[in-house]
């Protein structure tokens, strides 16, 4: 009499899963995916880069040797001035997307999503900021070329007419664009300040439309300091071709105020992301 035995059934060995972990690197192509699959960053930087060369393009379009900026030479800067006349347009589009970056996750609910997969909170900042910031500042310098480039043939012949291979003159569109780019940066760190889109934004165009004339009502003194430094004037200075103003500083000073209100907006948003409930 035999015995029978059994040989127990082989399976195949289960395929180890992958482990994923949060990189800086990963975190920065999410924020790159979510940016350009959303409709209202197309369209925004369009209407940016629209508002900053149309109305250039008009302005100089509509220069007259007669009227505000008439009786100048080419050493006043003043083709930059109508070159870059809708910047102050430009920079409530492009601070308006950043604060829908940041803050539209909360109206939606994704910022759940979004803190899951990245439990360390601060790198969403800083990848968001690292992505958005030089894409503003990239279409913003363009957005500077092409209205300077197509305002000069309108200018050409006039007194204030400048050519690009002018001393200043690029450096002054390449500050645009670094203005622009920050202020992209700021509505980032705005809308995750105040996580609300309407308030962030109305914060943002008060900041960059309505501070500035406030401080005329401050002591003659304090007030001269202190608009220099709000990120419009500083932005200014960027852009002018020389200090010709009392409210401007240099252009070195004036990248360096930008620059300082945008570590203080990040230490802030960074602040109240790690201390707060999403």
């Amino acid at each position: 009499m035999t015995a029978n035995t059994i040989t127990p059934a082989t399976t195949a060995p289960t395929p180890a899963r992958p482990v994923y972990r949060v990189t800086g690197r990963r975190v920065v192509r999410s924020e790159w995916s979510k940016f350009w699959s959303l409709r209202s960053s197309w369209i925004t930087l369009g209407v940016a880069v629209l508002f900053l060369v149309v109305i250039g393009v008009i302005a100089a379009a509509l220069y007259s040797p007669s009227g505000p900026l008439g009786g100048k030479d080419a050493a006043s800067g003043a083709a930059l001035t109508l070159a870059l006349a809708g910047t102050n347009l430009a920079a409530l589009a492009v601070g308006a997307l950043g604060v829908l970056l940041s803050a539209g996750e909360y109206s939606t609910g994704m910022v759940r999503s979004t803190f899951a997969a990245v439990p360390g909170r601060l790198p969403v900042l800083w990848a968001r900021c690292a992505v958005y910031g030089p894409i503003a500042f990239v279409t913003s310098t363009v957005g500077a070329l092409v209205s300077f480039l197509l305002g000069s043939a309108s200018l050409d012949g006039e007194e204030i007419a400048l050519s690009l291979g002018d001393p200043g003159v690029f450096r002054c569109l390449v500050g645009a664009g670094l203005y622009l780019g920050l202020v992209g940066v700021y509505g980032v760190t705005v809308g995750l300040l105040v996580r609300n889109n309407a308030g962030g934004i109305a914060i943002l165009a008060g900041v960059v439309l309505v501070l500035p004339g406030l401080t005329g009502l401050l002591p003659s003194s304090l007030g001269d300091t202190v608009s220099r430094y709000l990120p419009s004037n500083a932005g200014q200075s960027v852009m002018t071709l020389h200090e010709s103003s009392d409210s401007l500083v240099s252009p070195g000073a004036g990248a360096t105020a930008l620059l300082v209100w945008a570590v203080l907006l990040l230490a802030g948003a960074a602040y109240r992301l790690r201390h707060s409930d999403v």
